[in-house]
């Protein structure tokens, strides 16, 4: 009882870790868009180089599953939830790259005029976030069906996304002297359609903790 105490106490220590990872993973996306939309290029490149700090915690959480595994015999269901924190941290530290790339191309941008307001990607941003939250909220609860409903939010992305690229497209089609800008804000669109897909695995990884069954969520069925 002693033993299974200590791990559960260890385990909790662990959780606490990747939720904080996964609040510096918001945060990260959420200051992209704002040196986006403001031309903040001291801002940006913060974000460039507190993505170390991201990778750094994913390094420091999985050494401490490692070591855990290492330490106790547990039960599969046990073991199965620390192999879904190794998966749920490295989405993570992925989506905590697109957020540093969105940030690469502040400056790249840098002082250009803005091509047209910024709506739908913002909403994207919004979004990701979001399902990111609600995401990591489920693992914590061991809640299959929000799970699933985070999932149905990719959707949602999806769509702004594709309207952006059409958008986009049209402004280059118009007038070839807005390719460069409209390519940019394309690639910045593209990492927040990534990084939602990235929190799509984090939805089937608590699927798995929960029934020990590993597939992909079917948006169209939920």
């Amino acid at each position: 009882m002693e033993k299974s105490t200590t791990f559960h106490k260890r385990f909790q220590e662990i959780q606490g870790d990747v939720l904080t990872m996964s609040s510096m993973v918001t945060k990260a996306i959420n200051r992209s868009i704002e040196a986006l939309k403001n031309r903040d290029l001291k801002l940006a490149h913060r974000i460039i180089a507190g993505d170390a700090k991201i990778n750094e915690q994913r390094f420091a959480i999985e050494d401490r599953c490692i070591e855990l595994m290492a330490a106790h015999q547990q039960m599969v269901s046990d073991l199965r939830t620390i192999v879904s924190v190794l998966s749920i941290i490295t989405e993570l530290e992925r989506i905590g790259d697109y957020a540093e790339g969105i940030a690469k191309i502040v400056v790249m941008i840098g002082d250009e005029p803005p091509l047209k307001p910024l709506i739908d990607i913002p909403r994207m941003a919004e979004l990701t976030t979001e399902m990111i939250d609600k995401s990591l909220q489920s693992f914590v609860a061991r809640d299959v069906e929000l799970a699933k409903r985070v999932v149905t939010m990719d959707n949602v992305v999806d769509g702004l996304y594709d309207q952006v690229f059409r958008e986009l497209l049209t402004f280059m089609m118009v007038d070839p002297k807005t390719i460069n800008r409209a390519t940019r804000l394309i690639w910045v669109a593209h990492n927040l359609e990534r990084a939602a897909d990235r929190v799509t695995n984090i939805c089937e990884r608590v699927v798995f903790t929960v029934t020990g069954k590993m597939g992909e969520l079917e948006v169209s069925n939920y």
